[in-house]
């Protein structure tokens, strides 16, 4: 390709970038170009207008670039601009180019200062500058409480990243000099999706393969007395051949150089994107060519073409809700749980919630337990447990598992026919379609409803009718020997003992007459005591502070 094919590389990569804009999709293609990052005030706006020379680019305070600029420079002997959406107009006077960009913005994101990644795209023609694309995005900002919504600093962020972060951009990081360039906001944000420097052109102090270049932009002050972007350049160009500190490097300096070497390395970056963008294009091509194909024939009351969509529709609605279900969707949302992922969080969080939720009074227990017995015995005492009481109070407490058991059943209905909802969303072109299935499904799930709960009952009352004693996880007798046996070896190795000494007992009921002192022994699990002199000694070892004991 020769230099004439070089030059036109720039203006075919525009031709594809205006086309994509016009249909309102990429088509899923990173075209290379050059995004231009910094913070606010960084100078963003003054490069630019010098590339063009004129003022077109809106300013104020606050956040003034609201939506992407794509800025097409191209070289040509008249001096004119145009926009994409109102491609038939011809402006040459810039300052009505400034007043579109902010009522094109408007139109967007409204008067009320919001933001929004849908780009504009300018065209300007003048015999000032060379064949170049640049995307300008909206400036780094930590905006103070109460001037604008407080997300806008992360709804900025997140714009600009999706523009830098395609392999395909080169990033023009624009940092004031008066700026510790350590702390650089564009510098830091190119560093995170360019961590080697490949794509950003910006300072020398951070390892960037493209290297840097200085310029001189207009003040403030230049700025509000309008002072002229052809004079500002002139000034530009003596202060980098007179400076002692730059003279050396002048030539390597400036806004010209700058838009040379932007042209050159926007050049060869397209072209070293051709063949993976060419092979794209094709595979893509062939695509909708095979769509095409199939659409001559085309004969909307065809019925079994009607019927074949029909069924590719019901069967997307069985993926999506399979997907949904068991995980693994296309779209995962990020903000709430929803589908299979509520309906493990209700069986292993929301269901034993409802179990513990069950709470008894151990006083009321222990009464009913003891008036059970009592009752069994009649008038006779007893030595055991009688099995009746027992069986009496266990399945009092085993029909307590029927109202959470059913709530939760309840919980995951619901939510499988919230599921049902999400999946017919994609059915809104045909509202018919949509709502049949939503009732067809939903009916089925109510049926298998009633079963399920059905199913439930039967168990609780299978647990009911017959108590396994036998079962490994009962604790009958035996096994609260065995239980009781391991307790006390467990208590055999040595506690510390907390405190001994002599202990005087008041008590009229257990002594006849007095008081009496005992020597005790208070260790970390059990409260000893001698009776008499003979040292025969009793304890309390379940716990010595439950208010009890002999």
């Amino acid at each position: 390709m020769g230099n004439r094919g070089m030059e036109e590389l720039i203006p075919l990569v525009n031709k594809l970038q205006d086309a994509f804009s016009s249909i309102g999709q990429s088509c899923h293609l990173d075209l290379p170009q050059i995004a231009v990052v910094g913070g606010q005030s960084a100078g963003k706006s003054s490069v630019l207008e010098n590339f063009v020379g004129r003022d077109f680019l809106p300013r104020g305070s606050g956040i003034v670039t609201r939506r992407p600029l794509i800025l097409q420079l191209i070289f040509s002997k008249t001096e004119y601009a145009e926009f994409l959406h109102c491609k038939s107009k011809k402006f040459t006077d810039f300052d009505e180019v400034r007043q579109e960009i902010e009522a094109e913005t408007d139109r967007v994101t409204g008067t009320n200062k919001g933001i929004s990644p849908v780009p504009i795209n300018l065209r300007v023609y003048s015999p000032h500058v060379l064949n170049l694309t640049l995307i300008d995005l909206p400036g780094i900002t930590k905006v103070p409480v109460g001037d604008q919504p407080q997300d806008i600093e992360f709804q900025i962020r997140d714009m600009i990243l999706q523009f830098i972060s395609r392999e395909s951009s080169l990033i023009l990081a624009v940092t004031p000099a008066n700026m510790d360039l350590a702390n650089s906001d564009a510098l830091k944000m190119a560093k995170e999706v360019d961590p080697q420097g490949l794509r950003t052109i910006g300072n020398k102090l951070l390892p960037l393969r493209r290297g840097y270049i200085g310029v001189v932009n207009r003040s403030q002050k230049d700025i509000d007395g309008k002072k002229d972007i052809r004079a500002a350049l002139a000034a530009e160009r003596k202060f980098f051949l007179s400076h002692p500190a730059y003279r050396h490097m002048a030539e390597r300096m400036g806004t010209p150089h700058l838009q040379r070497v932007l042209n050159q390395q926007l050049t060869n970056h397209i072209r070293e994107s051709l063949p993976s963008l060419r092979s794209k294009l094709q595979s893509q091509l062939l695509s909708l060519e095979k769509e095409v194909e199939e659409y001559k024939n085309f004969r909307p009351d065809d019925p079994a073409r009607k019927t074949k969509a029909l069924l590719q529709m019901v069967q997307q609605f069985g993926v999506d809700f399979e997907k949904r279900i068991e995980g693994s969707g296309d779209q995962v949302d990020t903000l709430e749980l929803s589908g299979g992922a509520r309906i493990n969080r209700i069986f292993h969080e929301r269901f034993p919630f409802e179990l513990v939720k069950m709470e008894f009074d151990e006083k009321d227990l222990r009464r009913e337990i003891s008036y059970a017995i009592k009752n069994i015995h009649g008038v006779r005492t007893g030595l055991f447990t009688p099995d009746l009481a027992f069986e009496a109070i266990v399945k009092k407490q085993v029909v307590k598992l029927k109202e959470p058991c059913l709530k939760c059943v309840d919980l995951v209905i619901q939510e499988l026919i919230n599921t049902v909802r999400q999946c017919t969303s994609k059915l809104g072109s045909y509202p018919r379609l949509r709502e049949e299935t939503e009732r067809i499904v939903t009916t089925h799930i109510r049926e298998r409803e009633g079963k399920t709960k059905d199913q439930i009952l039967l168990l609780i009352d299978i647990e009911l009718s017959y108590i396994n004693t036998n079962h490994e996880d009962f604790i009958g007798f035996a096994n609260a020997q065995q239980r009781n046996t391991q307790i006390n070896k467990k208590r055999a190795i040595p506690n510390q003992v907390i405190r001994r000494g002599w202990l005087t007992i008041n008590n009229i009921s257990i002594m006849k007459g007095g008081s009496k002192e005992y020597w005790f022994v208070l260790t970390a699990e059990s409260l000893s005591w001698y009776k008499d002199e003979e040292g025969i000694c009793d304890s309390w070892e379940e716990d010595p502070w439950d208010g009890g004991g002999d």
